[in-house]
């Protein structure tokens, strides 16, 4: 069976990521979806609610495995047998930190292979950073999230509200 982890932090989900992960599971037997609990960022989403709006939004992708992890991603590939690293790339600005963090986990683990998938041209702009910004702004984010997603923050605004009146 080949799988393949696409690890990330998630935060939140985007058409994106949809986007290579239904493109992966094209590719490969499975692909777990590594939802990354990283100790030097702070998320705008609480993990255990990441994990839940990416099982939610990928739903209807029966070859796709959620989980949570905090570590190195080879350790994660290697418990699950996978021999692929899935890293999405948008713009040559990416390139450079992916490549040299594919050269680190190639040195890590040397039978591990990273594979390198370009965003959609419609998301080649998105990132979760920018979609955490403009949904805190209280701008649209239809089209670049799931709706789980926009739901998601539509209750944390609602509940925004009834807390400051």
């Amino acid at each position: 069976m080949t799988i393949a982890v696409y690890p990330g932090s998630f935060d939140p989900i985007t058409l994106g990521h949809v986007d290579i992960v239904t493109r992966a599971s094209q590719m490969f037997e499975r692909v777990i979806m590594a939802v990354v609990k990283n100790p030097q960022k702070r998320p705008n989403i609480e993990l255990s609610t990441r994990v839940s709006l990416v099982e939610q939004s990928l739903k209807h992708l029966p070859n796709i495995q959620v989980e949570s992890f905090e570590g190195l991603t080879v350790d994660l590939a290697k418990a699950h047998q996978a021999k692929i690293i899935i890293r999405g790339l948008r713009a040559v600005s990416d390139f450079e930190h992916e490549f040299a963090m594919s050269q680190m986990n190639k040195r890590l683990c040397p039978n591990v292979e990273t594979l390198f998938m370009m965003a959609g041209l419609e998301y080649q702009f998105l990132s979760s950073s920018m979609t955490n910004e403009v949904a805190r702004l209280g701008g649209s984010i239809e089209g670049l999230v799931p709706e789980q997603v926009r739901e998601y923050y539509r209750s944390q605004s609602q509940a925004a509200e009834k807390a400051g009146t």
